[in-house]
């Protein structure tokens, strides 16, 4: 298994802008993310913060619903 990088929200954005996630809205510190699969409503929260920890990474990736290895790729 990979490491896992300690990543800025924008980055974590980027890449999950490239798996079709829209950014809907922001409150406060946190950006939400939404993406339609099916009839499925995928929301994701980051923070927005310079550096994301990697126990926070693994949760975003988690409600992504994506492997940490399909992410690095993006990355």
């Amino acid at each position: 298994m990979a490491k896992l990088p300690v990543l800025s929200a924008l980055k974590i954005v980027k890449a999950l802008i490239k798996l079709g996630f829209v950014i809907s809205r922001q409150r406060g510190s946190h950006i939400i993310l939404t993406r339609f699969d099916g009839d499925r409503k995928r929301i994701v929260v980051v923070p927005n913060h310079r550096q994301i920890d990697p126990g926070t990474l693994l949760s975003i990736l988690s409600q992504a619903g994506t492997t940490k290895e399909d992410f690095l790729e993006l990355v």
